[in-house]
């Protein structure tokens, strides 16, 4: 076959494919994880069943890789950030900052309470978000040893305790109104960083 044609037909499968991931999500979140089924899926897509089968094999599998897409996206983001020229201390403050508005947009992404808890139970049983957290603790450590090396990043604090410490409090941002309120906790979260 032409390349021309092996692109389009491979647009169109990535397309279908986006479709039907976020189709399943729209659904999940307005109904719930548990009750989706694969019929309402095609049906809202718009493709057949049977299509939709060649896809997936279930609801699970295209919840699962929804979420692998979102944690693609936002390791990316992540990395984009942390490779910003400048000091180790600028490039700090670029992943913290990325790393709190992913945990707002997300939070606000799974408003529905239900759709979030139902969602966590299925990625969590598995241990499926394991390895995206040890890539985003290994950037972030690696990222504090630096800056401990510049002297801007306390150095008495472990940088893995450091580490630990913003991941906690850059959960906080998934409850803030506004990106301003995000702007003002990573500020906050430097300057208990900053070295004395």
């Amino acid at each position: 076959m032409p390349k021309l044609w092996n692109e389009t037909i491979e647009a169109h499968r990535r397309a279908v494919h986006d479709a039907i991931l976020d189709k399943t999500v729209e659904l999940a979140g307005a109904h719930g994880v548990l009750t989706v089924t694969m019929s309402q899926i095609a049906e809202q897509t718009g493709i057949g069943r049977a299509t939709l089968y060649k896809y997936f094999p279930d609801v699970r599998a295209i919840l699962l890789a929804w979420h692998d897409r979102e944690v693609a996206a936002h390791l990316a983001a992540l990395a984009k950030a942390s490779e910003r020229g400048g000091d180790p201390d600028a490039r700090l403050e670029a992943v913290l900052d990325t790393y709190a508005r992913i945990q707002r947009e997300r939070a606000q992404h799974h408003q529905h309470a239900r759709f979030g808890a139902e969602l966590a139970t299925l990625l969590h049983r598995d241990g499926h978000v394991s390895d995206a957290h040890r890539q985003v603790t290994n950037l972030l450590t690696d990222l504090l040893t630096d800056a401990a090396r510049g002297g801007r990043v306390r150095a008495d604090v472990p940088p893995a305790e450091l580490t630990a410490y913003c991941q906690h409090a850059l959960h906080a941002a998934a409850a803030l109104p506004s990106a301003a309120a995000v702007r003002r906790l990573v500020a906050v979260i430097l300057a208990g960083l900053r070295a004395g």
